[in-house]
């Protein structure tokens, strides 16, 4: 075959491969935008692809018939889709976004979003360095408080989206007449740490980082079942209560919580597990102290200036010393003024689960350096 011939059926061959990568790629990407729209853990979200738009269906959680708010995600360029049906609709991806609580600004920047953030409230409780920064700089200015921000600052800084987490018994209204779009995001009611991880998909679609969302979560899936494989192979389940009392009561998580699931994923039994409940419960604080015997771990979460002390935490209710994990000291304890727990573990609840396991089964993780816990001292 002359050499000229031959070059030319090898060009040929070439161009041919070429066009079937890029017919393989078309036909992969609507199976690819599918896989990043659908959830798989979360019962509060859910994520629907539609003829040129994305429907979210945000549920609050709160009762049997909880609220329901429809968000449709149009992307920012294209015409507003002629079949669009009720809902508040947003054009993705949002440039320009003010975050009530902390703990969605930290996932916006996990997800290189950061630049969105114009606007922060809460910010005297805020401790994650890059929110700190984009408070230094002015990149985001400080709303005030979350359920009721400066309007004149809010309106000067020209939010698309307010994001914030709806809170049973509070009224989101004051917001509302803002004029501002609301994203009422009540991930903290799913009942399953991974579950409320999955919302960082919605996040990822808000901002256009689906593909980083996406990775992040796979991250955070296999880190946790990795976790709890291991935790489910240790011979006990040491049983634990958490928290402590506010005057004659005591706040615990319901037994439906993710954060009590995260707990049993960890190995660990409940002492309260038949207290029922997607948030917290109250309880009297004689019958934390009646069933406290039982408990082999104290896990206390606490936002202050001063460090918690064995002697510092009976001085503030005597009953705790009859409490087993006081008496045998075995109390571990979260500053979260000093430790990003509410800005991380929501959305990282492997980093958190990582945790637990090294407290309730230290010798499934004997090199694992506590990241938000500490022994009481």
């Amino acid at each position: 075959m002359p050499f000229c011939l031959f070059r030319f059926y090898r060009l040929l061959l070439h161009l041919v491969c070429a066009l079937c990568c890029v017919w393989l790629c078309s036909c992969a990407s609507p199976e690819s935008l599918s896989e990043r729209v659908g959830v798989a853990y979360a019962d509060l979200l859910s994520l629907e692809e539609k003829e040129g738009y994305i429907q979210a269906t945000l549920s609050d959680g709160f009762s049997q018939g909880s609220q329901k708010q429809v968000y449709l995600l149009v992307p920012r360029e294209a015409p507003l889709p002629s079949n669009l049906p009720e809902g508040i609709i947003l054009r993705t991806p949002l440039q320009r976004v003010v975050a009530c609580q902390s703990v969605h600004a930290a996932l916006l920047c996990d997800l290189g979003a950061d630049r969105s953030i114009v606007g922060l409230c809460d910010t005297d409780y805020i401790i994650d360095t890059r929110l700190q920064s984009l408070l230094r700089s002015g990149a985001a200015q400080d709303m005030g408080a979350s359920y009721a921000p400066n309007a004149e600052r809010l309106a000067a800084n020209r939010p698309e989206a307010i994001i914030t987490s709806p809170i049973e018994g509070v009224s989101l209204q004051p917001l509302t007449q803002l004029g501002v779009p609301v994203i009422a995001c009540a991930d903290y009611m799913e009942h399953s740490a991974l579950g409320r991880a999955e919302w960082m998909k919605f996040f990822g679609l808000l901002t256009g980082q689906s593909v980083r969302a996406d990775s992040l979560f796979s991250v955070v899936t296999t880190a946790y079942d990795s976790l709890s494989t291991a935790a489910a192979q240790a011979s006990k389940r040491p049983r634990y209560i958490s928290d402590r009392a506010q005057g004659s009561t005591w706040l615990m998580p319901g037994s439906d919580s993710f954060l009590a699931k995260l707990y049993a994923d960890a190995g660990a039994d409940y002492v309260f597990k038949d207290r029922k409940g997607a948030g917290s419960v109250s309880l009297p604080l004689e019958t934390v102290v009646a069933k406290g015997h039982k408990a082999d771990i104290w896990l206390i979460k606490y936002g202050a200036n001063h460090t918690l002390s064995y002697e510092t935490l009976a001085g503030e209710q005597a009953a705790y010393r009859s409490l087993r994990p006081w008496r045998e000291r075995r109390v571990f304890v979260c500053n979260t003024l000093t430790v990003p727990y509410y800005e991380e573990t929501p959305f990282r609840p492997d980093l958190l689960l990582r945790d637990m396991v090294k407290i309730f089964h230290p010798e499934v993780l004997p090199h694992h350096h506590l990241r938000y816990y500490a022994p009481l001292r």
